[in-house]
């Protein structure tokens, strides 16, 4: 996850999430850089994949307090990643990270035709 501050400092961070068809949900500390550049710009940019096969995925966050998910939803998010936010002492918040733009990046052959999404409108 690439985040970037008020002032344009940038913050990379490897997080962990899970997509439900319609937003990618992540978790990070409130007074982490990452937390406190997604509550400030609501941007950011995703890697999700490997160096040969990659989707990039821009798009706008949703700050959402760590006790404002359904309990179902935040155990789908523990059962996926291995990870549950809300049991730890530090505060979290939940980022709710709704598309608007998804590339696939794999070999020169799919350059062309790269860009999956735009606006939030699939193209494919």
């Amino acid at each position: 996850m690439a985040s970037a501050s008020v002032d344009g400092a940038p913050h990379l961070v490897p997080l962990s999430f899970d997509w439900d068809g319609e937003a990618l949900l992540m978790a990070t500390p409130t007074n982490s850089p990452t937390g406190r550049n997604l509550a400030a710009t609501r941007a950011v940019r995703l890697g999700l994949g490997h160096t040969r096969d990659v989707c990039m995925i821009e798009g706008e966050v949703e700050v959402l307090e760590i006790d404002a998910l359904p309990q179902k939803r935040g155990d789908r998010f523990a059962a996926r990643s291995g990870f549950d936010p809300r049991a730890l002492a530090t505060q979290y918040r939940w980022y709710r990270v709704s598309p608007r733009r998804i590339q696939a990046w794999r070999e020169v052959n799919e350059l062309p035709d790269r860009e999956l999404m735009r606006d939030g409108r699939w193209l494919v």
